[in-house]
Parts: structure tokens; sequence; C-alpha cells
């Protein structure tokens, strides 16, 4: 099997294998909500074999390897799909920061907070 394809076990548990699946990603020791990205069967595909997290950049329209310029690498150590085959959690080990704004993670800006 082409390390871009899912396998076909993979393939049947997903709601819409031809779509865009939201992927969260949480710090697998804290649990802590580090980022959401998005991923498609070939970028499910890559993450599954080589256990880095690898996204679909609906901006730039192309795979993104997370870390790839940056450093800040997630390595997946376990992934989950849910009851309905159309979202993803990715336990990982986040290796520096996991915001592009160099924050631990992307939620951090608390709305009930902001909103009083």
């Amino acid at each position: 099997m082409d390390q871009r394809e899912l396998s076909e076990a993979v393939r049947i548990l997903l709601k819409e294998p031809d779509s865009l699946i939201p992927a969260i990603a949480q710090d697998h020791l804290s649990g802590k909500v580090l980022m959401l990205a998005w991923m498609n069967q070939e970028s499910l595909a890559i993450t599954l074999q080589t256990k880095k997290a690898t996204y679909w950049s609906r901006s730039r329209n192309e795979l993104w390897v997370k870390g790839s310029t940056s450093g800040h690498f997630q390595l997946i150590k376990e992934l989950w799909l849910d009851c309905d085959g159309d979202a993803l959690v990715l336990s990982v080990e986040q290796i520096g920061s996991a915001c592009h704004t160099g924050k631990d993670s992307c939620f951090h800006q608390n709305l009930l907070e902001l909103s009083q």
C-alpha cells in the first residue's frame, strides 16, 4: 500500500472519505487542546504511516506536516475517530509550541472573560 493511501479498514470507518475531516490535537499527557486543523484521506494516511501530524492546509491548498518549517512537530501517540466517522482527535507529543503565535495552544483567548 502506498504511504498516501488509507487502508480499506480505515477508509470504511470514515463517514465521507473524500471530505475534509476536523482534527483536534491535544497533549497526550495533560489532555490540553492544542489546535484544530483539517485532514483529508492523504494527510491521514501519511500521519498513520509516519506518526507525525500531517494536515491539509485549506488556505494554501496543500499538505502540511506540522513542524516542517518551525521544528514544532506533533508526534502521534494515539489517533481516535469519533462514533460518526467525521472527526478526529490526535493525542500528541508536542515539540515546541503548537500555535503559530508561539503560545502552547491555539486556544488562548477566553471569550467568557473578554465579554465581562
